[in-house]
């Protein structure tokens, strides 16, 4: 019962995010969004490092000064693996005119809801992952606790993606599809975080790299996407207020649940 609930607090933070369309009137205002898109980059970036590379170091320990290793490897096949998909899937960021990846007749809402979809993939891995290592340690590298402030982490950073993919499409599709649409692009993170449990029996070895694979894959959507996206014109350092405000409370839910 705690794993199931620990894989859908992400989701139900989106879901909370989408559901802002039923009660704000327009879209978040630019300096608002800078905030929160870099808050949820604080967010992803302390969870990579104290949720995910740390814990992969500390089950390579038997390595001793090769321990980097997993993570290093795990980490650079991440960023790949999301480069593959940025570059497979068709999707349209906020505020920009041209999708990115193959040209389709894909609709204008169905591309951005792609878009933020993309953002949640590896962090349903990163919380299927950190719950399979749980299971397959029993706790050595991975406490319940630790599991636990990861998803509550990303939870926190999902709520504003939900309300910022959700609101601007409100006009064009109505309150209730802009909610479907926005509650849907998170679906994907407890299919994700699901799968990766169900093969925790098969993953022991390959744990590290996968806690690893999970950090690189979020560091590539942080300074790929999220970071430029709220450095973007003017007001900047909103934008990096935020992620610091971001990585600290991630750093502190880490460390004090952990």
């Amino acid at each position: 019962m705690q794993i199931f609930v620990g894989i859908m607090i992400p989701f139900l933070g989106t879901a909370a995010g989408a559901f802002c369309v039923f009660f704000l009137r327009q879209a978040m205002a630019p300096r608002m969004q800078k905030a929160l898109l870099g808050f949820a980059s604080g967010v992803m970036v302390a969870a990579s490092v104290w949720s995910l590379l740390i814990p992969a170091m500390d089950m390579s320990a038997a390595m001793g000064r090769l321990a980097f290793l997993p993570a290093a490897v795990g980490l650079l096949l991440g960023i790949g693996f999301l480069l593959l998909l940025d570059n497979a899937v068709p999707h349209l960021h906020m505020d920009a005119e041209e999708p990115e990846g193959p040209k389709g007749q894909w609709k204008k809402s169905t591309m951005l809801v792609l878009a933020v979809t993309l953002h949640n993939i590896p962090e349903g891995m990163a919380v299927g992952v950190a719950f399979a290592g749980l299971m397959a340690e029993e706790g050595a590298a991975i406490t319940l606790a630790g599991a636990l402030a990861l998803s509550l982490g990303i939870a926190i950073q999902n709520f504003p993606e939900g309300a910022i993919i959700s609101l601007p499409l409100k006009e064009a599709a109505g309150k209730k599809k802009a909610f479907l649409y926005g509650m849907l692009s998170g679906i994907v993170e407890p299919i994700g975080a699901a799968c990766m449990i169900l093969l925790s029996d098969y993953l022991g070895p390959f744990l590290p790299y996968l806690l690893a694979l999970a950090a690189g894959a979020m560091l590539y959507v942080v300074v790929e996407e999220l970071i430029p996206e709220s450095a973007e014109g003017a007001h900047s350092n909103v934008g990096t207020i935020g992620f610091a405000l971001g990585f600290v409370v991630m750093m502190i839910l880490d460390v004090a649940l952990g």
